[in-house]
């Protein structure tokens, strides 16, 4: 068997991340799969060595709207098939998804959400969980494993941020959004850093206005889930908070293949 490492990272726009180092950064952390949300851009918006980084196939899906949402997958291993959205146009025409088929496992790549912004936005991204449930329980039905990473822009329990009585009532931190976790993970579903790691302190969000990632007043709103029967294979998840660029940090698992 082989070990294989997945990397998550809301990069909060490639083209910005880009001029941080952010080719050089792949190229020395040479994950086998590097999942990306928050691109902000389009595919004939990025320069050429975005688009083709020696070593890995690059898949993208970008929103409708220019400068907004956005994800893609960097792969050393071409998967079989890709597939983007849920088959929803409400939801799909945000660019908030890929799924890549490695036969073994899909991997959904996923930019979940945010629902501070509005009231009917905050539904958007209940509706939006709603719908990833059917489809990602429908898979599993069938018989496949699943792993699921992105920026889900909730954070779970009181540990999983800084200051939870402040934010009890922000959007990421809601009742209805903190219940939403627990049913998800109700129908089989597991947070793997939590399997390793049940520590406080552990962030993937700061608010880089306010100088917090300095003072590690954050969230973690980042994660990989898999189902149950697949927990098995999960041998290490991990944080890399070290990793500047962006307001997120990078998350990473390794597998058993």
């Amino acid at each position: 068997m082989a070990e294989l490492t997945i990397l998550s990272w809301n990069v909060n726009g490639i083209r910005a991340v880009y001029k941080k180092g952010f080719v050089d950064w792949l190229t020395d952390a040479s994950p086998d799969i590097l999942c990306v949300q928050e691109t902000k851009a389009a595919e004939d918006q990025m320069p050429l060595d975005l688009k083709m980084i020696e070593g890995y196939h690059a898949f993208f899906c970008s929103a409708e709207k220019k400068g907004y949402s956005g994800v893609a997958i960097y792969t050393k291993t071409k998967p079989a098939s890709i597939a983007t959205g849920f088959g929803i146009p409400r939801f799909d025409g945000e660019g908030r998804v890929l799924i890549a088929d490695y036969d073994s496992f899909l991997l959904f790549n996923i930019y979940f959400p945010n629902g501070k912004i509005s009231p009917e936005r905050l539904q958007y991204k209940l509706d939006f969980y709603d719908a990833f449930l059917d489809y990602v329980n429908d898979m599993v039905n069938m018989g496949r494993n699943v792993i699921i990473c992105g920026d889900v822009n909730t954070a779970h329990k009181e540990i999983d941020l800084a200051r939870p009585r402040e934010n009890e009532k922000v959007s990421g931190f809601l009742p209805v959004e903190r219940a939403w976790l627990d049913k998800f993970i109700d129908n089989g579903y597991l947070d793997t850093f939590r399997q390793f790691d049940g520590s406080p302190g552990r962030y993937t969000w700061w608010d880089l206005k306010s100088g917090t990632r300095e003072r590690n007043v954050g969230w973690r709103i980042d994660y990989f889930f898999v189902n149950s029967g697949f927990i098995g294979k999960v041998k290490r998840a991990y944080i890399l908070p070290d990793v500047t660029g962006s307001d997120h940090c990078p998350i990473g698992i390794a597998i058993e293949v």
